[in-house]
């Protein structure tokens, strides 16, 4: 073969490995030695080449056919900043020894927690920080100054270069037993153009069962069409996204190749985000014309990390 032919050669083996969709790891901007989590996490596994749920009508039906897609992000809310914000530490910032009401599934610690520390506003108080010099992803449920130290609901810490989960049965931050980080949307993703991983998001009612990669329910319905922790979604490919904002745009071409993951109960079909001043929030809510309907349930008893 000639040297034209090795080049040509060499152009359709990158064309073929770009539409296989090679995981990659997503990184943060204050962190950038650091993976959210390694390329073969599930979190960063395509799913638009796998099956279709054989239950996959009834479990959509069962969230809600006619209910659009909501961004549970944006700028402001209620005077906090909307979305889930994460803080970014290092080996210098001070570690605390948190007390947790879920002590017997929640990780000791000791936990980094910087004194301008950013925690969600609402009633769920998320705070999440990543150790930019360990690598290491610090999640807290509830989390609330007391006296000098700290309380949480329930906390967990992850190596952001593994893929090892929680124990089974145990919570983490969130009710699936999940890492709340790799299923936010990030203003600075849709900026570059592409995210990488899948969402999260949340619905009314869950099953009381979990699914990998779910470690943990929080229902105790037993319905079989009712979305179990940990099940994964993705918008059907047939799906014509071409007229909305650019940003909505990058949102929704992940939701076809990576979906979205059922990852606590709350109002249906609300995606969850980090807050950021630059979003645009009219151009976000115009997401809600993409409804239940336009979803499909995934197969994913063969995807593992």
């Amino acid at each position: 073969m000639g040297m034209k032919g090795i080049q040509v050669g060499a152009i359709v083996l990158l064309a073929l490995a770009t539409s296989a969709g090679a995981a990659t790891s997503p990184r943060l901007p204050g962190a950038p030695k650091c993976p959210i989590f390694p390329a073969s996490n599930v979190w960063n596994k395509r799913v638009d080449k796998l099956p279709v749920a054989a239950n996959s009508q009834a479990v959509i039906g069962s969230i809600g056919l006619d209910v659009g897609l909501h961004p549970d992000f944006g700028t402001v809310w209620d005077g906090h900043p909307n979305g889930i914000p994460y803080t970014i530490a290092n080996k210098k910032t001070q570690r605390y020894r948190v007390s947790f009401d879920y002590a017997s599934e929640s990780d000791k610690g000791p936990y980094p927690i910087p004194s301008k520390v950013k925690i969600e506003g609402g009633s769920d108080h998320h705070a999440l920080i990543v150790d930019r010099d360990g690598c290491r992803l610090y999640e807290l449920y509830a989390l609330a100054k007391k006296g000098q130290s700290w309380h949480a609901g329930s906390g967990a810490i992850w190596n952001l270069r593994s893929n090892k989960l929680r124990p089974a049965g145990w919570t983490s931050a969130d009710a699936a037993g999940l890492p709340m980080l790799p299923g936010l949307a990030r203003y600075d993703e849709v900026a570059r153009g592409h995210i990488d991983h899948a969402l999260r998001f949340t619905v009314e009612n869950t099953r009381r069962a979990y699914i990998y990669p779910a470690r943990h329910f929080a229902s105790n319905q037993t319905d079989p069409n009712l979305p179990p922790m940990g099940l994964r979604v993705r918008l059907r490919a047939n799906v014509d996204i071409s007229g909305y904002p650019r940003p909505v745009r990058v949102i929704l071409t992940a939701l076809k190749r990576y979906g979205m993951i059922v990852a606590d109960n709350g109002a249906n079909w609300y995606i969850s985000g980090a807050p950021d001043p630059r979003w645009n929030d009219d151009a976000l809510h115009t997401i809600g014309g993409i409804t239940g309907a336009d979803f499909e349930v995934v197969n994913t008893s063969k995807l593992r990390s």
